[in-house]
């Protein structure tokens, strides 16, 4: 029984990993970037100074086809003071400024500065800037230009850590069933955050009987992880290093119950051998990047 689940989802994984074009594409992008706004706020040539990747890319969750790179960049503590003393949204005003310095250097590339980042919006995929000022702590001011405008905090090295952690002391499991759960949210257009899903997986693997199992497990590991976000409805996760507790709400909630029955229904099919009949379940999770008849 269960013959074909190990190669369906090694399949399946592989064909969500980032080609060598694609991460040359990115680093390329969101480098060239980084230099520009190190240009202007630091006098340096540096991609990489000042500014790390956050994101998908750190976390090193990210899936095919990319959707955008994450960068933290650090302004000097004198944008922080000489802001202070103007009035309005001064997050806003933050947001802005950096859109202005990039689009010095890309001035017909489609930009958008709002909420928390600068959205720099590439042919292939986006950057997303989010301008940040380091604490004394080792957290960072971001921008949040909500509400009249306000910084909110953030541990980017707590979360990346939290992720690897996780990674690590179950078998290596997480980061391939986020890059699987970031598939179904983006096939069936779930209206839940990439962020949120992560730290969800993260709190089911922990608990998961199935944890240090293999490949094998796989179709019970996403049948058991739509079982586990429909509980958590309404409910909280908690941001690693601040411990922020961030809402779920629910609005994803149906589209996890129609997950679960046909996840439910492609184990059953699994356990049978009925191969084509599991690979049809787990496609209208997934889309064509999980194979039919591995």
């Amino acid at each position: 029984m269960w013959i074909a689940v190990t190669n369906r989802f090694r399949q399946f994984h592989k064909n969500l990993l980032l080609t060598e074009d694609q991460i040359r594409d990115g680093t390329t992008k969101n480098q060239n970037v980084r230099k520009c706004l190190n240009q202007h706020y630091y006098g340096s040539d540096s991609g990489t100074e000042n500014s790390f990747l956050v994101g998908s890319w750190a976390k090193l969750t990210r899936v095919r086809p990319p959707r955008d790179v994450d960068v933290y960049f650090e302004l000097p503590v004198s944008v922080y003071h000489r802001l202070e003393q103007t009035a309005g949204n001064k997050q806003s005003a933050i947001l802005q400024e950096v859109k202005r310095v990039l689009q010095g250097t890309y001035p017909v590339t489609d930009m958008r500065g709002d909420g928390q980042v600068v959205i720099v919006r590439f042919n292939t995929m986006n950057v997303e800037v989010a301008p940040v000022f380091l604490l004394d702590n080792g957290r960072y001011y971001f921008c949040n230009t909500h509400n009249g405008g306000s910084y909110d905090v953030a541990d980017p090295v707590a979360e990346t850590n939290h992720i690897a952690s996780v990674d690590r002391t179950n078998n290596n499991n997480l980061r391939p069933l986020i890059r699987m759960m970031k598939t179904w949210q983006s096939h069936c257009s779930v209206p839940i955050k990439s962020f949120q899903l992560e730290l969800v997986m993260a709190d089911f693997l922990q608990q998961s009987p199935w944890r240090e199992n293999s490949l094998f497990y796989y179709d019970w590991f996403v049948r058991d992880f739509f079982a586990y976000l429909h509980s958590k409805a309404n409910g909280y996760v908690f941001a690693p290093g601040t411990m922020k507790a961030i809402a779920l709400g629910d609005d994803w909630l149906s589209r996890c119950e129609t997950a679960y029955h046909r996840a439910f229904r492609a184990c059953e099919h699994e356990r049978d051998d009925h191969v084509d009949l599991a690979g049809e379940e787990w496609q209208k999770i997934f889309g064509t990047m999980i194979p039919k008849n591995p």
